[in-house]
């Protein structure tokens, strides 16, 4: 925590930006500096996340991708995934985020499937604030993996 308190402005935002590519999150949670623990910091990230407009979404979005599929799975499970996601994609016109914290490795595909098929019933709106939600998920589980050792 103390090098991300004392580290210069740019490079936290860089590092911010790699968990969540929202340039006004990122500048909100660097301006808050300094964080008494990792906590306090994922709080901070969060009440951040919940103030994103639209606007700040559509962009957080448009620089995520594909959650990853594990190594050594088989080649049609890949078929059905790029098939899923780009039914998805045409759908709602942006890529599909979920967070896997705490999902074991070995069920990442089968959950992001039936993350996918589940989540193409939804109407726009609501598959926003589902997206949205992830996103705020994922920016936490990434700084917690960056900073929770330190």
């Amino acid at each position: 925590m103390r090098r991300f308190n004392t580290d210069p402005e740019d490079d936290v935002h860089r590092a911010l930006l790699a968990c969540l590519r929202s340039p006004r999150w990122a500048r909100r949670v660097a301006d808050h500096r300094p964080y008494p623990d990792l906590d306090a910091l994922l709080a901070a990230s969060d009440e951040a996340a919940y103030d994103l407009a639209p606007a700040d979404l559509a962009e957080a979005l448009a620089g995520e991708s594909l959650p990853p599929v594990p190594p050594g799975t088989y080649s049609a499970a890949h078929t059905a995934l790029r098939a899923a996601h780009a039914a998805y994609e045409a759908r709602f016109g942006h890529v599909f985020v979920m967070c896997l914290d705490g999902v074991p490795e070995r069920e990442a595909l089968d959950h992001v499937l039936a993350g996918i098929r589940s989540r193409l019933a939804n109407d726009p709106e609501d598959e926003r604030i589902v997206a949205w939600e992830e996103l705020r998920r994922l920016a936490k589980q990434r700084l917690g993996e960056r900073l929770g050792g330190v």
